[in-house]
């Protein structure tokens, strides 16, 4: 089983998004696993026109349409990016609910049908021999404001829940990153920890929800899926049944079983000890892991309890691109040698332009997705990559893009490399001690940054615990990581009875 990363709720200018759909796939092939380009079908209970609606119905209206006349075209073009084994695209739409919250739909069909309903058991129901789901997302809006309904959850047609997106995080009111856009703040009631203390059984994804044609955009979410291959079949089966979870940046990998079983799995364990194994490895120190039962902590690491240096083995070099005052593209070359060891992995942070809705005040072409982010080439001796940034949004809201590096060596390994104009050469070593910041001009400047190496026994962390306690007739496990780069990963739970 292998874990792959994609993005299965992203929006581009098929509807009320910006950017065009080849721009939004060519993008997403060039660092996701899989993706789906979701386009905005219908709100059955929108609001009445009044003046204050008026923008707001005028361009879903507008948007729905787009998605109506164009839907076989759209669907075509979704289907001829699909290569199994190489990059998987999924078919999907989304249903408003102002009273049951927002669903979209996710099917791997070639054929999938744009049908109209009135609420998500019903357009389910009106594809018969559909492979299809409803994923609800931003749950955690007030109920009546598009957030979910708890008591009309079905956990038959909606196997995972977007637990973090654009919007926010839905995992709690104590949960990082609340909800500050435009349609209001996090409820708790509608949170998936309420869910999931009310009895529903479901599996975590994070997805983007990005509506400027950039899926999987650094920072705005991601999902992992655990299955055998990189297919339609195989990804949408894993998904259906739940072996998935959400980061909301840095890939995050995770193994997290109750006696063999993997996240989203359901048990019988009876009166037997359940036993508890987490393997992970992260791409930045590690802040804070928490296993939960029921939702209550059992075991709690902090990363300042994780000192230990590691002389030789691995270590995880980040290099930032992006800060400046420029609104247009600015384009980072970029490329590196390891001297004294090898180059083991390269992770992809890459970033769209930053739209999460539109506004009266807010145009964009079709070529606002038009990025050229890219690792050029890569082997165990060093790499090569184009990416384009833009200035960031506020000081606390970034629009930069990174590679992470895994570097296999010891502490003389050197990293040596030349971004635009800057040459550097740096050992492990120095690493260690100190980042590197290169402005490329006197003031305002566009700059990078090769932050501190991070040492094996720093990202990585193995654990297990033994459980006899019955609590309930189903009781349920999860886990919860925390980087200090306030990256999160949401581990879906275990179901045991």
């Amino acid at each position: 089983m292998k874990l792959f990363w994609g993005d299965i709720h992203s929006h581009c200018g098929i509807t009320y998004g910006f950017g065009s759909l080849t721009n939004a796939l060519g993008a997403a092939r060039e660092h996701l696993d899989f993706c789906a380009v979701t386009g905005h079908a219908m709100w059955p209970d929108m609001p009445e026109l009044c003046s204050d609606t008026e923008f707001l119905i005028s361009f879903h209206k507008t948007g729905f349409s787009k998605l109506r006349n164009n839907w076989e075209s759209i669907r075509e073009t979704i289907n001829s990016y699909n290569r199994d084994h190489e990059f998987v695209t999924f078919q999907s739409y989304e249903m408003h609910g102002s009273t049951l919250g927002d669903y979209h739909l996710i099917s791997p069909d070639d054929d999938l049908k744009l049908v109209y309903a009135d609420n998500p058991h019903e357009l389910l129901n009106k594809l018969p021999g559909s492979r299809a789901i409803m994923v609800p997302h931003h749950i955690a809006y007030a109920s009546g404001y598009r957030g979910i309904d708890w008591n009309a959850f079905d956990r038959t047609i909606s196997p995972v829940v977007e637990v973090c997106s654009k919007h926010g995080c839905s995992m709690s009111d104590k949960a990082p990153y609340p909800y500050y856009h435009n349609m209001g703040a996090r409820d708790t009631h509608n949170t998936v920890y309420e869910g999931l203390r009310q009895g529903k059984r479901f599996s975590f994804v994070g997805s983007t929800d990005h509506h400027a044609g950039y899926p999987g955009s650094y920072g705005d979410c991601k999902l992992a899926v655990l299955c055998g291959e990189k297919t339609r079949d195989s990804i949408f089966n894993a998904i259906c049944a739940g072996h998935t979870y959400a980061v909301t940046g840095d890939r995050i990998r995770c193994d997290f079983t109750v006696n063999g079983a993997p996240f989203g799995s359901f048990i019988r364990a009876g009166s037997q000890p359940r036993e508890i194994v987490f393997d992970m490895k992260a791409s930045h120190f590690i802040d804070k892991v928490v296993l939960y039962k029921n939702l209550r902590p059992v075991r709690i690491i902090n990363g300042e309890s994780l000192t230990g240096v590691n002389e030789k083995g691995r270590y995880k070099i980040r290099i930032e691109m992006g800060w400046g005052n420029n609104q247009d593209l600015f384009t980072w070359n970029g490329s590196v040698k390891i001297e004294n060891g090898i180059l083991t992995d390269v992770e992809k942070c890459f970033r769209g332009r930053s739209i999460l809705a539109p506004s009266a005040d807010l145009s964009a072409s079709d070529n606002v997705n038009s990025i050229d982010n890219r690792i050029l080439n890569s082997d165990e001796n060093g790499l090569e990559w184009i990416c384009q940034t833009v200035k960031n949004i506020s000081p606390l809201h970034p629009s930069t893009s990174a590679i992470v590096l895994e570097v296999e060596g010891d502490l003389k390994t050197r990293i040596t490399g030349k971004i635009n104009n800057k040459n550097f050469s740096l050992s492990v070593s120095d690493l260690l001690e100190h980042s590197l910041v290169c402005p490329m001009k006197p003031f305002n400047s566009q700059s990078f940054k090769i932050y501190q190496a991070v040492p094996q026994l720093q990202y990585c962390l193995k654990l297990s615990y033994t459980d006899a306690d019955r609590e309930k007739d189903c009781d349920f496990y999860h886990a919860e990581i925390y980087q200090t780069n306030s990256s999160c990963a949401f581990i879906s739970p275990v179901f045991v009875e």
